[in-house]
C-alpha cells in the first residue's frame, strides 16, 4: 500500500513538472459560437466552452428552444423520476436543456438529459469565473458506461448569462438559440493538418481502452485521407522529466530514460510489479521512429498499421510488450529495422534525444492551440478537439477543417454525415416527376441551389421555384410545359427556337402550361372542306379522304383524280391546244414589237443625221426631234 501511495505521489509530481513553469502554461478552452435569437432583450452572441465528451457537431449548427426544468435543475438524477421529457414533437425545434452546475459530474448531467430526449445541454456555471473545459470524471466502472454512450453536444456558459436565460424563461419568453460549431475548427485550405497525442500504454484504464479502440477503428479512414493527400497527420507522445534531485532515485531510474530526461508514469501505478514507465517511453520512441522512417519513404500511413498490430500482438496483459514483439511487427510491415534503431538512439546515454526533445517542446502551446495536458488529445488545424474520441465524431471534426466544397468523399460517408436532403427534401424545391431537386447535401449542411441537369441550368431561389432556362430546356421535363402521349403519338407545348415558351402545338388549343385540348378541325370546319372531301377528326390532327377515286391534296384542301379518264384526256388535249396557241400568239407579238422598235430607231437616227449632212430621200423622213421641241 505504501508503494502505491508513493507511486501516485511521484506520478502527480511528474504531472506538475510537465506544466512548469506555470507562468508559461496555457490551457486553451475551445469554444463554439452561441447566439440568442429571441427574445430581443437578451438577443446577441455569447461564449460557451465545448465539453470534452459527447459529440460536438463540428462543421454544423443547431437551432433550438431552451428549456429550464422546474425540478431536478442540476440534472443529477434521472428526469423520468419527475415525469419530465425533453423529446421534441414532430415539426418542433430541438430541445436544448439548461442545467445548473454542482453536486455531480458534468457528464452525468448531460447523460441524464440525453436519456430524457434533449438534443443538447447548456450547463450554467455556479460561480463567477472564466470558462473552463468540462472533462470526464475519473475513470471507474460506474462512469465509463454512460460516458461512452453520450452522443449529444454540451457546453458550459458563464453564470451571468445563465441567469439571463433563466429570467427570460421564467418570465414566459420563448428562448431560441443557435449553437454553431462551423468555426470551431479553422478551414483555411483544401488540406487538413492534424495530430494525435497518444501513448503505447494499454494499462491506464478506461481512457487507454478508448484510445486503443479509436486507433483501431479510425485506421482505415486515416489511411484513405493520407493516401489521397487530403491530410497531413503527425503522432505525438507526452513525456515528463525527472527533477535533478531525484535522478538517482529508484523511481526515476524505473520511469525514465536518458538519465531522467524523458519519463512516463508507471503503467499499473505500482513499482513492485508489471512494466515500468521507461518501458512505455521506449515503445513511444519506437513508434515515433516508425512514423519518421515511414514518412521518409512517402508512406506515413504505415504508422497506423504498426500501432494497431502492436496493440493486437504485443499487449501488456499477455506479457509481450517488449522489443522482440515490436521487431516482429516491424519486419512484417517491411520497414527498415536498422533505420528505426538508429533513430531511437541509446536510452541509457546521458544526453538529449533529439526526437523526444522535440516532443517536449511541442507540448508547449503555440498560437491558438494551447498546452497539451490531456491524454489523449487530438489537434485539428492547430485547434484542440473537444468531444468523444470516436471514429465518426473525429472524422466529422477533421472534415470540418477542409475549405468548403473541397472535402473528400469520405466526409460525406454515413459515418460522418446524414443526408439532410432525405428528410422532406431539406425544405428545398423539387420536381418529383422528373426526379430533380435543388437540395444538395454538403458536409456543412444542405444547400438549396437550383441544379444543372444535362447541360440545362435551372434558375430560381432554390426553395420554392426553379425553372429551366436556356437552350435545351425542352429536354428537361418538357420545360415545364404541357405534354401528353396517346396511341403512340406524343405532343409537347414546349418550343425552343431561341426564346423558350409554352405554346400548344398545331392541332391543339390551351394555355400550353397546364393543358392543351384537341381541336376538332372537322366540326369547326377548319380543314377538309372541298365538296368531294370526307373529314374524320383524330387526336392532334384529322384525316381527310375524297369520294370515288379522287386524291386529297392537303396543302390546297382539294381533290384531284388519281387516273386519266377519256374526259380527262379531252380536257388535257384542250389544255395543250390552248397552251400552244398562247405560245404562238406571244411569239408573233414579239416579232411585231421587235419590227416596230427597229423601224422607230432607224427613223430617229436618220432624222438626227439629216441636220448635219444631206441624205438621199430626205423629204420622207419625219423629224421627231423637231416635233418634240415644237
Amino acid at each position: 500500500m505504501k508503494l502505491r501511495i508513493h507511486s501516485l505521489c511521484f506520478f502527480l509530481g511528474f504531472l506538475l513538472l510537465s506544466l512548469a513553469p506555470s507562468s508559461m502554461a496555457k490551457f486553451m478552452v475551445e469554444k463554439n459560437s452561441l447566439t440568442v435569437t429571441s427574445p430581443d432583450k437578451i438577443k446577441g452572441n455569447y461564449d460557451s466552452a465545448i465539453g470534452n465528451f459527447g459529440i460536438p457537431q463540428y462543421g454544423g449548427s443547431m437551432t433550438g428552444n431552451v428549456v429550464f426544468p422546474k425540478d431536478n435543475q442540476r440534472g443529477c438524477k434521472e428526469f423520468s423520476e419527475y415525469g419530465i421529457s425533453f423529446k421534441s414533437k414532430p415539426g418542433a425545434l430541438p430541445t436544448i436543456v439548461l442545467l445548473d452546475r454542482g453536486r455531480c459530474f458534468f457528464a452525468l448531467k448531460v447523460w441524464n438529459a440525453q436519456k430524457a430526449g434533449a438534443s443538447a445541454v447548456l450547463l450554467a456555471d455556479d460561480r463567477k469565473e472564466k470558462l473552463i473545459t468540462m472533462d470526464t470524471p475519473k475513470e471507474d466502472g460506474s462512469s465509463a458506461e454512460y460516458i461512452e454512450n453520450i452522443t449529444i453536444p454540451s457546453a458550459l456558459i458563464e453564470k451571468r448569462f445563465g441567469e439571463k436565460l433563466k429570467s427570460a424563461i421564467s418570465g414566459g419568453d420563448m428562448v431560441n438559440i443557435n449553437l454553431d460549431w462551423r468555426e470551431a475548427v479553422p478551414h483555411p485550405d483544401d488540406r487538413v493538418e492534424y495530430e494525435l497525442w497518444t501513448s503505447s500504454n494499454d494499462e491506464c484504464g478506461v481512457k487507454c481502452d478508448m484510445l486503443m479502440k479509436f486507433v483501431k477503428n479510425f485506421k482505415s479512414s486515416a489511411q484513405v485521407l493520407e493516401k489521397g493527400g487530403y491530410t497531413q497527420f503527425t503522432p505525438h507522445y507526452i513525456t515528463w522529466y525527472c527533477p535533478k534531485a531525484f535522478i538517482s532515485s529508484k523511481q526515476c531510474k524505473s520511469q525514465c530514460i536518458n538519465h531522467g530526461r524523458y519519463c512516463a508514469p508507471d503503467p499499473e501505478k505500482d513499482f513492485s510489479s508489471g512494466y515500468d514507465g521507461k518501458d512505455v517511453v521506449i515503445e513511444n520512441l519506437r513508434q515515433l521512429c516508425v512514423f519518421k522512417v515511414a514518412n521518409e519513404t512517402k508512406k506515413p500511413w504505415v504508422w497506423w498499421d504498426y500501432v494497431t498490430d502492436f496493440q493486437i500482438r504485443c499487449p501488456m496483459k499477455a506479457k509481450k510488450y517488449n522489443k522482440e514483439c515490436a521487431d516482429a511487427v516491424i519486419n512484417s510491415l517491411g520497414l527498415d529495422h536498422k533505420k528505426i534503431e538508429r533513430c531511437m538512439g541509446d536510452p541509457n546515454a546521458d544526453s538529449e534525444n533529439p526526437l523526444l526533445k522535440e516532443e517536449q517542446n511541442a507540448q508547449v502551446g503555440k498560437g491558438a492551440r494551447g498546452d497539451v495536458t490531456i491524454l489523449p488529445t487530438l489537434v485539428v488545424n492547430n485547434r484542440q478537439y473537444r468531444g468523444k474520441l470516436e471514429k465518426g465524431a473525429v472524422l466529422k471534426a477533421i472534415c470540418s477543417g477542409f475549405e468548403e466544397t473541397t472535402e473528400p468523399a469520405v466526409c460525406l460517408s454515413s459515418d460522418v454525415e446524414t443526408n439532410e436532403c432525405l428528410d422532406n427534401n431539406g425544405g428545398c424545391w423539387q420536381d418529383k416527376a422528373a426526379n430533380i431537386t435543388a437540395c444538395k447535401d454538403t458536409f456543412r449542411g444542405r444547400v438549396c441551389k437550383c441544379p444543372l441537369v444535362d447541360g440545362v441550368q435551372f434558375k430560381g431561389d432554390g426553395y420554392k421555384t426553379c425553372e429551366a432556362s436556356g437552350s435545351g430546356r425542352c429536354k428537361i421535363n418538357n420545360g415545364g410545359c404541357w405534354h401528353e402521349a396517346q396511341n403512340g403519338h406524343a405532343f409537347t407545348a414546349c418550343l425552343d427556337n431561341g426564346k423558350v415558351k409554352c405554346q400548344c402545338p398545331l392541332g391543339f388549343k390551351g394555355d400550353g402550361v397546364k393543358s392543351c385540348e384537341d381541336i376538332d378541325e372537322c366540326k369547326e370546319k377548319k380543314a377538309c372542306q372541298c365538296p368531294e372531301c370526307k373529314c374524320k377528326n383524330t387526336w392532334g390532327g384529322y384525316n381527310c379522304s375524297c369520294s370515288r377515286d379522287l386524291l386529297y391534296i392537303k396543302d390546297h384542301d382539294t381533290c384531284i383524280s388519281k387516273t386519266a379518264s377519256p374526259q380527262g384526256k379531252s380536257a388535257w388535249a384542250a389544255f395543250w391546244v390552248l397552251l400552244v396557241g398562247l405560245v404562238m400568239a406571244a411569239g408573233g407579238a414579239y416579232l411585231v414589237y421587235n419590227y416596230r422598235i427597229r423601224s422607230y430607231m432607224d427613223s430617229e437616227i436618220r432624222a438626227i443625221m439629216a441636220q448635219y449632212i444631206p441624205l438621199d430621200n430626205q423629204e420622207g423622213v419625219v423629224n421627231h426631234v423637231n416635233e418634240e421641241r415644237a
